[in-house]
């Protein structure tokens, strides 16, 4: 019986498993999974878990949930070697590392965080990619306000209130309109800082927002923005960061403590896959089907591969393609497997869209027709609830969303994804501290 490794848990790896599931018998394939967590996330509400919009556990989904039979192994993976076709990892929980030989080897492990190694800048930031990013993000936000209404020197007062948003993507729009909605409905539990104080600056080295969209979206979005507060700079970059702000290309400087830095993406680290093929931003370059060229039995998909769009270019890194991706990918290896030619990936996408927060919102739509404002915004919110996997998480969602209507965002400080929470609860538990030295 053949089997079939899948790496990584994100949206093309548990599509290609859904599919594999539906395709392939019981006694054709054996079907694994590994990934470094135990669930994946909903990557498009991530801003709205940064400001406490949404709680944290409405936007992760068990893999195990979601998958019948699928063998799933919570590991970290070491290396892959695709001559003796076998994957070699290590159990999260256990330490232990050990090999599993496949048939074939599907790469999904997405996309990390690029700061395109400029001076002090990956040191500082924050950035806005996993569930413990966004975490620790919103921790953040209240650390800021905590300290910010009991220090009394002005200057410190101002960097600390002065949040700087690098990159004017989706995820850097939409985190800047979460903040704004965070720093306003909680306002009044702080009697020392007023709105005024608050400064938050938004970033984009392109000419507007929402770079590679109709321009009319990145305007829109700019002017909204700024009608709420938020200073936006366009057309300038980032040339340094140290403890006290960020240097701009231009020369312009801006004194902060806080950089939230969603700039870029990279490919994680693609060394343990040998010598592949690189395709554009050091991602996997593979065939039209997802086939990795030269090795037999290796495919890729998602953020971490440049999967040709048959016009020149390559299709972008988004959810939305991640998840048709899957299913082709799926019956390819189906289809080669049973000795019947592959089909290249083809698809046309349905739209972009961006959260302002505020009940605002940009969408681009098929034929180039763009929408702005509250129907957009509902377009927004109707859209990615329907594509929540689970029908627990979308009522969860809808019900935190229905919650914000009427209550503040929630202030508490939940310090649960530091070392020294961990060993704190520990020792209060009667286990020995897992880090002795942060408990002193």
């Amino acid at each position: 019986m053949r089997r079939i490794v899948i790496l990584g848990g994100g949206f093309a790896a548990i599509a290609t498993a859904q599919r594999l599931e539906q395709r392939l018998g019981r006694q054709e394939a054996e079907l694994v999974l590994i990934s470094r967590e135990n669930f994946s996330l909903f990557t498009p509400m991530l801003p709205e878990v940064s400001s406490g919009a949404l709680d944290v556990r409405h936007i992760v989904t068990p893999i195990r949930a979601q998958l019948r039979r699928t063998r799933f192994i919570l590991a970290d993976v070491r290396e892959v070697d695709p001559q003796n076709r076998t994957v070699t990892y290590t159990h999260t929980l256990t330490g232990m590392t050990e090999s599993i030989t496949y048939d074939e080897v599907i790469i999904t492990i997405g996309a990390a965080t690029s700061t395109f190694n400029l001076p002090g800048v990956a040191e500082r930031v924050f950035a806005l990619k996993t569930l413990e990013d966004a975490g620790t993000l919103r921790n953040r936000f209240i650390w800021l306000l905590e300290l910010a209404d009991t220090v009394n020197d002005d200057v410190e007062r101002k960097r600390l209130l002065t949040l700087v948003v690098v990159g004017g993507g989706f995820t850097g729009v939409e985190a800047t309109g979460e903040m704004v909605e965070l720093f306003h409905s909680v306002g009044r539990f702080y009697p020392h800082v007023s709105r005024d104080d608050i400064e938050i600056v938004l970033v984009e080295g392109g000419k507007t927002l929402l770079p590679g969209l109709p321009a009319r979206m990145g305007e829109y979005s700019a002017r909204d923005l700024e009608r709420r507060g938020v200073r936006v700079i366009t057309g300038d970059g980032v040339k340094s960061a140290d403890d006290d702000g960020l240097q701009l290309a231009s020369g312009r400087r801006i004194e902060t403590r806080t950089i939230v830095w969603s700039a870029g993406v990279k490919p994680r680290s693609l060394e343990i896959f040998g010598d592949l093929p690189r395709g554009k931003g050091g991602t996997i370059a593979v065939d039209a089907d997802m086939r990795v060229p030269g090795f037999p039995g290796m495919w890729a998909a998602g953020d971490c591969a440049s999967i040709p769009n048959g016009e020149g270019g390559f299709y972008p890194p988004t959810a939305q393609h991640a998840i048709r991706e899957g299913p082709v990918l799926a019956d390819n290896i189906v289809a080669s497997l049973r000795g019947k030619p592959t089909k290249p990936f083809r698809y046309t996408s349905m739209g972009m869209m961006a959260s302002l927060g505020a009940r605002k919102a940009v969408a681009q739509l098929p034929g180039n027709f763009v929408l702005t404002g509250f129907v957009a915004w509902f377009l927004w919110r109707s859209y990615y609830l329907s594509r929540l996997p689970g029908l627990d998480r979308k009522l969860r969602v809808a019900f935190d969303w229905t919650l914000e209507l009427v209550f503040p965002r929630d202030i508490s400080e939940l310090r649960v994804y530091t070392r020294r929470a961990q060993s704190s609860a520990a020792a209060d538990a009667g286990l020995a501290p897992r880090d002795e030295e942060m408990l002193k």
